[in-house]
């Protein structure tokens, strides 16, 4: 499984969430394991300058999943985060995160 380059630190804090990628190809967020990991390349394959990145992740703070959507465009880094419903008629809880690559 590759590695994912999420910048060449290898780590980005956006928000409250700390995202690190390991040699498993997996990207830990808050040093938790997603339950889901799905890469989409935006341009090109293998250019993860333009790359979506999604996850499933159980939230013990929220008491719920939360799906997280990192997406890099032209090299610029984004996460947004929404609380999964458990009906439509729940209000959506949804933000975005400027990242920032950890040193």
């Amino acid at each position: 499984m590759l590695t994912i380059p999420l910048c060449s630190s290898a780590a980005l804090q956006c928000g409250g969430f700390y995202l690190k990628a390991d040699s498993s190809g997996l990207t830990h967020i808050n040093g938790q394991t997603p339950e889901t990991q799905k890469i989409t390349f935006l341009k090109a394959k293998d250019d993860y300058q333009n790359v979506m990145i999604q996850w499933m992740v159980p939230s013990k703070s929220v008491g719920r999943w939360l799906g997280m959507d990192y997406v890099r465009r032209n090299g610029k880094p984004i996460l947004n985060v929404e609380v999964v419903r458990m009906n439509m008629d729940e209000p959506r809880q949804f933000w975005t995160y400027d990242c920032q690559k950890v040193k």
